[in-house]
């Protein structure tokens, strides 16, 4: 039941962390609503807009699914990662962004042998592009292509389950988005393929389902499906969001082990996101959220609470004028 001896695992090098699809940042400029968007909303910066600021996150579990069967373990009691990171996108055009993401995590778990880690993590950049808007019946549908990157800052451990801050594992992910608003009303849905490279682990050889001898594993790819929903007003934006993530081959973790990197883990979350921008000071945007993990197969049944602020500079040499771009 993961019960390891007391002994620090970490590398002499630091250690870096996270492997989230995190939600970020919306805000205000020139005194109209102006939101900054993530790689997964349907939400574009304006030309030469740039919206920068950090973004907290943190979640616990304490029972987790092995294969399909949900337990606890008192040799780890509750499993917590914080985060905390800066964040930001660029507007190079209204139907063009780029959007980068740097976490740093810690994790912990509350009883047993196994300590955790800490560090900065993955960089993730994003191209995110809106080539299609048109009316359709009385809202606007608009088509969105966005491309990542994802790849680790150091060498940290991957084989370190579940208190590893990531996989190691080098990530182009492909997704396809539509938005369809009517007013103030919204539905965006999107899927995204992920290819994952392989990782090298700190040990000669290893068993699956069968036995490695090796330090290279396979990694097997993952898509993720998105549904949200709700309102996007001026001042205040309100979602409801369903996100299903899948892995495309791997294995249950066997009876009473730790889990593996290539272990199949698959999970659906629920939860809501709300953005709120204050009259005073412009430009200034505060962000919240909560998730649950309502099903899984790996993973640990996750609570999660986020938190965020954000500010949008505008880089135009004269005062941005169309601000808003959905």
């Amino acid at each position: 039941m993961f019960l390891q001896p007391k002994q620090d695992f970490r590398p002499k090098h630091s250690a870096f962390s996270l492997k989230f699809f995190v939600l970020i940042f919306f805000t205000l400029i020139n005194g109209k609503a102006s939101f900054a968007q993530t790689d997964i909303d349907a939400i574009m910066m304006g030309k030469k807009l740039f919206c920068a600021g950090i973004m907290y996150n943190t979640n616990s579990w304490n029972n987790y699914w092995e294969g399909t069967l949900k337990r606890d373990n008192p040799n780890l009691g509750t499993v917590s990662t914080n985060m905390i990171g800066p964040m930001g996108s660029l507007g190079v055009s209204s139907k063009f962004n780029i959007i980068f993401n740097l976490p740093y995590i810690k994790t912990n778990a509350s009883a047993g042998q196994l300590r955790g880690f800490s560090g900065l993590q993955d960089l993730s950049l994003w191209l995110k592009w809106k080539p299609i808007k048109k009316k359709v019946g009385k809202g606007n549908l608009s088509i969105f292509t966005i491309g990542g990157l994802s790849s680790p800052v150091s060498d940290y451990v991957a084989d370190y389950l579940p208190l590893s801050i990531g996989l190691q594992s080098r990530h182009i992910s492909f997704r396809g988005m539509a938005d369809y608003q009517v007013g103030v009303w919204t539905t965006t849905m999107s899927g995204t393929y992920v290819s994952r490279s392989n990782i090298e682990i700190d040990r000669t050889s290893y068993f699956t389902t069968r036995m490695h001898f090796t330090n290279e594993v396979y990694m097997p790819d993952a898509t993720q499906f998105n549904l949200r929903m709700g309102y996007r007003g001026k001042t205040w934006v309100f979602e409801a969001v369903l996100d299903k993530w899948t892995t495309l081959g791997g294995f249950d973790i066997t009876r009473n082990n730790m889990p593996f990197p290539s272990n199949r883990m698959n999970m659906t979350r629920s939860g809501i996101n709300m953005k709120y921008e204050p009259a005073v000071p412009k430009g200034l945007t505060l962000i919240g959220g909560a998730h649950t993990t309502v099903a899984g197969r790996n993973v640990g049944q996750t609570t999660n609470f986020q938190a965020g602020l954000f500010y949008i500079f505008n880089l135009n040499s004269k005062k941005s004028e169309n601000s808003r771009k959905k």
